[in-house]
């Protein structure tokens, strides 16, 4: 592939070459999977050129240089962050959590109960609030559940996003969204505009870094999965792939939720069986 020597500034910005937008894009796809039509140039080229002035770089190849060198892995995080939104809040798409509520946690907690294992895992959680609102529900209906072995995991590919779902730290306005039957006690935040979210809630959830197109490090399986727009970032075999892999790492019955954008598709689905809006349950192999 060739890549033209330089980013020429136009106006008040810069506008990346189609050899360049090339790079950017195979680059991503070998490294997140995230699948870039030509249409998300200028959206590319307009987000990238402020970093790149940022740290006065004017030759492309030296930014491509920048993504394999000593400091790789925070090059690469900001990138990813450039090229994805991160879009969250607390109960978003309600639905799914009174399926949670009413359908799949009450026999998991009392399986829980009888000393049993329950494991549910936010995949591509952002900044946390999908793990968080899960732990919520999970209070409302057992309010001893610290007791239990009830675990959830959150994990997103980008270190920057998950220190902030550790913090649990969000814009007291980012809470109003939580129904008064979920409503928990904030604590304070660092800012009088900021609040936390409270211990016994922090004490459900544990964080990671974790690339969905790479193989799941996990030995045991979940109940639950929720991975909800972030498939819309792959190609169709990649998702087919990832469906794949949740499908493997979901316990029979467990359940699997999705994005409203996004469709279960490939051989997954004749084990993910719809049971509601974007919702499906893992039928035995």
């Amino acid at each position: 592939m060739t890549i033209s020597p330089n980013i020429d500034p136009r106006g008040d910005g810069f506008t990346l070459s189609d050899q360049d937008f090339e790079a950017i894009a195979s680059f991503a796809y070998k490294h997140f999977g995230l699948a870039m039509s030509s249409s998300k140039k200028p959206l590319v080229s307009s987000r990238l050129s402020r970093k790149l002035r940022k740290q006065n770089i004017t030759v492309f190849k030296d930014y491509l240089k920048s993504l394999d060198g000593p400091n790789a892995e925070a090059e690469r995080s900001e990138l990813l962050s450039l090229l994805t939104t991160n879009v969250t809040q607390f109960f978003r798409e309600p639905h799914h959590f009174e399926t949670l509520r009413n359908d799949v946690l009450p026999p998991l907690i009392a399986q829980a109960k009888r000393g049993g294992r329950v494991r549910i895992w936010s995949a591509g959680c952002s900044i946390g609030q999908e793990p968080y609102t899960i732990a919520s529900v999970l209070h409302d209906l057992c309010p001893d559940a610290e007791k239990m072995d009830i675990k959830i995991l959150g994990t997103d590919i980008d270190p920057v996003v998950v220190q902030k779902a550790q913090a649990a730290e969000y814009p007291r306005e980012d809470f109003d969204g939580v129904p008064k039957q979920s409503r928990f006690n904030l604590e304070p935040g660092s800012r009088p505009d900021m609040a936390r979210v409270p211990q016994h809630l922090r004490a459900k959830c544990t964080f990671g870094v974790l690339n969905l197109i790479q193989p799941f490090p996990f030995n045991g399986k979940f109940d639950a999965i929720f991975c909800r727009n972030v498939a819309i970032y792959f190609d169709n075999p990649t998702q087919q792939k990832v469906w794949q892999a949740f499908q493997r790492v979901l316990n029979p019955g467990g359940y699997l939720f999705i994005g409203h954008s996004e469709r279960m598709s490939g051989p997954a689905s004749q084990f993910l069986t719809p049971a509601g809006i974007t919702t499906y349950v893992n039928s035995p192999n």
